[in-house]
């Protein structure tokens, strides 16, 4: 019938040609938007990170800050801008994108738009190996801390995971179900031994608040590496993971194997969230508000959604590290706290609609 009608028109259906992976080939019309937005994104990026080296507790002028900047004559202003504003500053880009790429990989994996590391528990996994490297080890700097939080940040994300499937296909509700009692069993577990022991609580509540604040000079040096490999691996996921968004059996006709891809993300997601952990604490939402945002601007397309969350985290979580240095100046609300403000109006209106799709 099809054929008849475009013979008897002289009309030929219009040619559709799938990319590899499985995702049609968008029109360049869109792909031209999409380069745009991640063009802006960019931008806001940089304007980000600049108010975060302009504002501070103390008053310094634009014409100061831009001088003192290239200029380390060793002035007040200088130390200020070099030792304070400028390392709190690429932290904050580090672990922003570290939060945002691990966000939209967990909601990749698991297809549950409310996935983040936070509410799957990672974060607290992290956090646990923390408090077990302070409590019984004396662990005391963010260079000890990271190989506990990788350990428990792996076995959080494992756990997850197997919890999930349960012998079985992994579906979001068992996703989510599982993170929630595994939440619920370490965060128990961490405040057991931190009202046993007072001096590991009075080490670990500096780190717990979730800041970009008054971290070790070489805490960044200490995490970069995990951070870039994290990254690297991250981005090199998304056309895998367009297959497996498909479902697993239509990821193996396509000649992706579903195994290796989850496999790889929960190494990705451990690089990720161990590192940004480590180096400032918990800070929650981020991971979930991400994703959300960028698919916004790019649609399913996990290459695009990931190159936008790697721009839209470091803007966000710097924004509001700004926020909490002026808010209450002249003292600091610490960033973790700003995010968690931000992020649960938009957990509120996720969990409020009528329907929530799965990834």
């Amino acid at each position: 019938m099809e054929l008849a009608l475009t013979q008897g028109t002289g009309l030929r259906p219009a040619p559709r040609t799938v990319a590899p992976g499985g995702v049609p080939r968008e029109p360049r019309s869109r792909t031209g938007r999409r380069w745009a937005g991640l063009a802006l994104g960019a931008a806001a990026l940089v304007a980000a990170a600049a108010l975060s080296i302009a504002v501070g507790s103390r008053s310094l002028g634009l014409g100061t800050v831009w001088h003192v900047l290239w200029h380390d004559d060793g002035s007040p202003a200088a130390v200020i801008v070099h030792q304070l504003r400028l390392p709190r500053t690429v932290l904050g880009v580090g672990v922003g994108a570290a939060l945002g790429l691990a966000g939209t990989l967990m909601q990749a994996l698991t297809r549950n738009p409310l996935a983040e590391p936070g509410l799957l528990g990672v974060n607290l996994g992290a956090s646990t190996g923390v408090v077990f490297a302070i409590a019984f080890l004396g662990v005391g700097s963010a260079a000890g801390y990271i190989w506990f939080a990788f350990a428990g940040a792996a076995l959080t994300s494992a756990a997850v995971f197997a919890l999930g499937g349960s012998g079985r296909a992994a579906t979001p509700e068992r996703q989510v179900l599982a993170g929630v009692s595994l939440t619920s069993v370490l965060g128990a577990l961490v405040w057991a031994v931190l009202v046993t022991r007072p001096t590991t609580f009075d080490r670990y509540r500096h780190w717990d608040v979730g800041s970009l604040a008054d971290r070790e000079t070489d805490t960044l040096v200490q995490v970069v590496p995990f951070l870039v490999a994290g990254t690297l691996l991250a981005l090199a996921l998304g056309r895998q993971l367009n297959a497996l968004s498909m479902g697993d059996d239509s990821a193996t006709a396509l000649g992706a194997r579903p195994a290796v891809i989850r496999a790889l993300g929960m190494a990705a997601i451990t690089l990720l969230c161990g590192a940004a952990t480590a180096a400032s604490g918990p800070i929650w939402f981020v991971g979930l508000a991400v994703p959300y945002a960028a698919r916004l601007f790019t649609g399913a397309d996990h290459r695009w959604i990931l190159a936008y969350s790697l721009v839209i985290g470091p803007t966000l979580l710097l924004v509001s590290d700004v926020l909490g240095r002026v808010l209450v100046s002249p003292a600091e609300l610490p960033v973790g706290v700003v995010t968690a403000f931000l992020g649960a109006p938009l957990f509120i209106a996720l969990c409020r609609r009528r329907r929530l799709s799965v990834l």
